[in-house]
Formats: structure tokens, sequence, C-alpha cells
């Protein structure tokens, strides 16, 4: 089939497009490249595989040759990492709004399959045992911009739901927790990735905050599998569901962790949230999947061991940081 991914020369995004193109698909890539990367795609590019459009996905000169012929659709464009956000919220904002809005639309007045690619950051401050897409979000004030990311993507949610319900888009929301994996950079906030980073260079593991609050990573690799399965489950259609590993590490054996497995003495360096993010930045102490509805669906959830995950980021950044 021909798929579109908007975002896909981005982390979760390019490793979408690698499994689609593995399977024999035609894919077509809409991105900015604001935090994508080319060189994700570009061998598929250059193959005559994968169809690359540079642009906003709101745009309709971009979005609209970009559906031509189109059978699915995945949609991951997004502002993302809390640096960049933070540095740069009314563009966040439109980003997460308006791209949205226009893909969503246009899927569904063609009635095509749409996965939406939301977050766990929609639960805000809930934190309970294990969160359930039934549950309550919580969120701050407007004036802590740390929220805009949740709440916008909250709002796509709504808008994804809306278009089910009121025009028939066949659509599925995936809210992914901590996803790492190659190709993940730390430049925009991402932890495993700078934790390995800063290991293989024998640099300190910058820790925010006490270290204890406690998260979930899942393998980039099931993860696109669990996406992938999902779209083509009809029972899918109209749900929202939470995609993760329920394995819960803290931030500090997490960075005690790469140490080990990267074999780096690198001591570990508290840093107060206030000096990483600024004033009246917070966060959440814990944040654990549900994923009894993802198992129901499909069959299988994210299980990748953490510390293989580790290990396979730092080979892709040893050749990245290997002299040339």
């Amino acid at each position: 089939m021909r798929v579109l991914v908007t975002g896909g020369a981005g982390f979760v995004g390019s490793h979408l497009v690698d499994a689609h193109v593995a399977r024999g698909d035609d894919v077509v890539v809409v991105d900015d490249l604001s935090t994508g990367r080319l060189d994700n795609i570009e061998a598929h590019v250059q193959a005559g595989r994968v169809r690359f459009c540079q642009g906003l996905a709101e745009d309709p000169a971009v979005l609209y040759p970009a559906f031509e012929g189109v059978e699915l659709v995945y949609h991951l464009a997004a502002a993302v990492g809390v640096f960049r956000i933070l540095a740069h919220p009314l563009a966040s904002i439109r980003t997460n709004l308006d791209a949205s809005s226009a893909v969503f639309e246009l899927a569904a007045a063609r009635g095509i399959r749409t996965l939406f690619t939301s977050t766990s950051e929609v639960y805000g401050k809930n934190a309970s045992d294990a969160l359930k897409e039934s549950d309550d979000t919580i969120y701050g004030a407007t004036k802590v911009h740390r929220w805009l990311y949740a709440v916008s993507k909250a709002t796509d949610e709504f808008l994804a739901l809306a278009q089910c319900q009121e025009s028939g888009l066949p659509v599925t929301i995936v809210r992914l927790f901590n996803t790492t994996g190659p190709r993940q950079t730390g430049a925009y906030g991402m932890v495993v990735p700078r934790f390995v980073r800063q290991a293989l260079e024998g640099q300190p593991l910058t820790v925010f905050g006490d270290g204890s609050q406690l998260r979930c990573f899942a393998n980039v690799h099931d993860v696109v599998a669990a996406m992938m399965a999902l779209a083509a489950t009809p029972a899918a259609v109209g749900e929202v569901v939470n995609v993760g590993n329920p394995r819960e590490t803290s931030i500090s054996d997490l960075a005690a962790l790469v140490c080990r497995i990267v074999g780096s003495k690198s001591p570990v360096q508290l840093v107060d949230y206030q000096a990483a993010y600024g004033a009246g930045f917070e966060d959440m102490r814990r944040r654990v999947p549900d994923v009894s509805l993802l198992r129901s669906l499909i069959g299988f959830v994210p299980t990748t061991p953490l510390e293989e995950t580790i290990a396979e980021i730092a080979r892709d950044l040893a050749r990245d940081l290997a002299p040339s």
C-alpha cells in the first residue's frame, strides 16, 4: 500500500518508514526538518522507495500532493522536546494544533485509515499506579508553559475523536510513553541518549531534580511494531491506546545503568529543575502505563529490556562520535 508519515524524518517516524519500506510499501514523508533529519530516510529516498515532501504538514501546498493515492496515514508531525517547547511556546501550539487539524480534515474527507501519535504527557500530574486511557488528566496553571504541550496534544485527541464521531474518520490515537532507541537525540531533553552520550564522552551525567522520579522506557522497534499492528486492527478504530513498556526505573538508577553498560566511570551530577528549565518548572514523580487495552487489541506489548536498548543507543552514538 501507499503510506503517508508526517514527521517521517524524525526519530520514531523514520523507524516507522524503515518498517513499511521493509514490508514492501511505498512511503510518502512530510517533514519540515525542524527536528527531523533527512539522513534518517535518505537511503530510501535515493532508492526510490520514499517520496520526501519538505514542508509543514499544515501547508495545503505540501499536504494535498502528499495525500495522492495514500491508503494509510500516520500523523507524527509535532513540536517535540521539553527544551524546544519552553523556548518556543507559540510555535509549539501552532504546530501541534494546525498540523493535526489539517491532516485529520483531509483524511476524514477521503476516509483514509489514520493513526495519530499522542503522548503520555496528556495525563499531566496524574501519578496513578498504572495510568489507564480513561483516567483523569491533571494539569498545572496556564502560566507554566511546561503544560502547553500536554494540553495541545490533548486538544489534538479531541479533534481526532470529533472527526471520528462526526465525519467517520477511521482513527486510532496512541499515547506513547517514553520511547527511546537509535537516532534519538538528547538535544531536546530526551534523557536516555543524553546520558549515553555523556557516558561515552566521559562527562558527568546530569540528572535533573533529585533523580527519584520514576519513568518507563520502551524500545522504538517495539513501539513501531505496536503502531503498525494497531493500524491494521479494525477494533482499534475510535480508541485511545497506551503504548509503552510498563517496567519502571528511577532516573538515578537509569544513570547508573547507562554507566555500567557503556563501561563509563562518569559521575552523576544533580541539577536543580530551575537551573535546567527556568523558574516554575513542574515535573511528574511517576508515569507508568496500563497496557491492558493494547494487549487485548493486538496480543503483545513492548517488552525489550532497557539494558538492550541502552546498548543499541550506545553503538549508534559511538559511530557518530568516532573520528572520521
